[in-house]
């Protein structure tokens, strides 16, 4: 039986506290995400999807509530422990791709490994391999500025595979990408999602996109006004 792999309860986040201009961003968030599951967070500009990600991503704290990631209460946790959590349990793949320029696509992808302290010839090895998962095996040593959008996006979520984290969370991966590249690229974590069990988080502002994923949570004004089932992806 699956459980909860992410587990928020009373999130809650505001800027300026105690200052007349308070931002309010996220209020009484609760959120519970079963492993293997394939959900899409979507909502306005300003409803606050972006903060969302980032206390998923583990990349902000929270001002109030409390997050469950993986078994692992975040509350009690020094940066350099957030680091490392990150690093371990979560994938980011992000609308710009954010590859370094200057390295090619093998190295790109070696990189979170490089920061888990994995040893050069299974980086190699395990990048090679992500790159061929990832249909990008020809293009392992170009440099970004010699790839389309579209294989960029490749490479990076080959990058975000790189530790074989349980959770991909992914900021409006299609964002940047023409229509038909986009759903190549939602093809992709469908894969990865049917093949290796992976916990996918999407946020986007398309709800084509996000009707392809198993479950659909509307963010208005900081608060989740609807949960329901997407129709998940269709059977090819």
């Amino acid at each position: 039986m699956s459980q909860n792999i992410i587990q928020m309860s009373g999130i809650e986040k505001s800027y300026y506290i105690g200052t007349p201009n308070e931002l309010h961003i996220l209020k009484n968030i609760l959120l519970q995400v079963q492993e293997g599951d394939f959900i899409s967070i979507v909502g306005a500009s300003g409803s606050g999807k972006s903060t969302l990600m980032n206390m998923i991503g583990v990349l902000d704290r929270p001002t109030a509530g409390e997050y469950i990631l993986d078994g692992i209460p975040i509350k009690e946790m020094n940066d350099n422990q957030l680091s490392d959590v990150r690093n371990r349990k979560i994938g980011f793949v992000f609308q710009t791709f954010n590859l370094i320029p200057r390295n090619n696509a093998l190295k790109n992808v070696e990189l979170p490994m490089l920061y888990a302290g994995v040893d050069r010839k299974t980086r190699t090895e395990r990048a090679k391999k992500l790159l061929d998962l990832v249909g990008m095996g020809e293009r392992m040593n170009h440099q970004p500025n010699e790839l389309s959008g579209g294989q960029k996006q490749r490479v990076a979520i080959a990058r975000a595979l790189a530790n074989d984290p349980p959770i991909l969370l992914a900021d409006e991966p299609t964002g940047a990408l023409d229509t038909s590249t986009g759903h190549m690229v939602m093809d992709l974590f469908h894969r990865v999602h049917q093949k290796d069990g992976k916990t996918i988080v999407l946020i986007t502002h398309n709800p084509e996109l996000a009707e392809e994923t198993n479950r659909i949570i509307t963010l208005r004004d900081g608060t989740i006004v609807d949960d329901r089932p997407g129709s998940g992806k269709a059977e090819e």
